[in-house]
């Protein structure tokens, strides 16, 4: 059962807490990384990209010449394919890029994820995180205290002081338990948890 420091704001050590096997000691899959990660970028794609095809091109309702006598090859309108100004073959319409993934393996994912960052020493617990105002400069000399040089910060509920104030910071990023995702955690260096956020994440993935 892996054992990790908890520690204050101020980097002082308040104790240990033993983490659950299930969620953080957990089997690290490579490859259930690679489809997690898949998954997650493909539902964020928009796919609002369209082109219009021969029928939605304005114009091109008379025929460029007779059909016959000219020489030339036969022609129905201006607006077909081959020509500059065309409609467009086979071209990319809106579309839904997102794809099913089953809940188990989107589980078992993220306790490989968050098992990788307690195998290289990556986790840092926090008993709670609460900042007096919204400044960004707070966040910086937290992360310094730490030696932390990217984060991802997850808490427990929402906390619109904490996350304005490190919005700014294109290395720290914050988020609720709730939002908490493998490609989060694999793009960031160390994972930053308070202890009800540890308790909410157990208790979601099973390891109760």
């Amino acid at each position: 059962m892996p054992t990790v420091t908890i520690y204050n704001q101020n980097r002082e050590k308040l104790g240990e807490l033993s983490l659950s096997d299930a969620v953080f000691g957990a089997e690290v899959r490579e490859h259930l990384f690679y489809a997690l990660v898949r998954y997650q970028l493909a539902k964020r794609r928009q796919g609002t990209h369209s082109t219009k095809t021969r029928s939605e091109v304005a114009g091109g309702g008379k025929k460029p010449w007779k059909q016959k006598g000219t020489g030339r090859a036969r022609q129905g309108t201006i607006r077909a394919p081959q020509w500059r100004g065309g409609g467009v073959v086979f071209g990319p319409k809106p579309r839904d890029y997102g794809f099913k993934l089953n809940k188990k393996v989107r589980a078992t994912a993220l306790c490989g994820a968050l098992s990788r960052r307690v195998q290289e020493s990556a986790l840092v617990v926090l008993d709670d995180l609460k900042l007096p105002s919204i400044k960004t400069k707070q966040v910086v000399e937290l992360m310094s205290r730490f030696e932390l040089g990217e984060a991802l910060v997850v808490i427990s509920g929402q906390d619109d002081v904490l996350a304005r104030s490190a919005r700014n910071l294109q290395n720290v990023t914050v988020l609720p338990v709730e939002g908490l995702n493998v490609y989060d955690v694999l793009n960031h260096k160390h994972l930053v948890m308070t202890r009800g956020a540890i308790e909410a994440v157990t208790a979601r993935l099973g390891g109760a």
